[in-house]
């Protein structure tokens, strides 16, 4: 798969609310499939299930089987190379262009 290819399926990933608001729930800890069921009590399992296949496919989260319990785990590894890609590059650029604007109005 090319780069180019995984981060359309992250982007993917990411234009969802509902996934955004899943990787949230496991930013500070893993948690089950059951767990986050129940906390999106607004949609059915199946459909939980849906969406964490779409993250898992991006490369967003892990799963971990233990038993017949499946535990989910952030990898925030993909969103770190959309940052590194295009985030930081034009956060700098633009800095720096405002940089220079705040010298020519304190020159003048």
């Amino acid at each position: 798969m090319s780069i180019h290819e995984e981060y359309d399926k992250t982007f993917k990933a990411l234009s969802s609310h509902i996934r955004r608001q899943m990787l949230d729930t496991l930013r500070d800890q893993p948690l089950t499939t059951g767990a986050i069921c129940a906390m999106f009590e607004q949609i059915d399992r199946c459909t939980v299930m849906q969406h964490l296949k779409v993250l898992e496919e991006a490369g967003l989260v892990i799963a971990e089987r233990r038993g017949r319990t499946r535990w989910n785990h952030l990898n925030a590894m993909p969103i770190q190379d959309i940052h590194d890609r295009w985030i930081g590059p034009h956060a700098a650029a633009a800095t720096a262009r405002l940089a220079r604007f705040k010298q020519s109005l304190e020159a003048q």
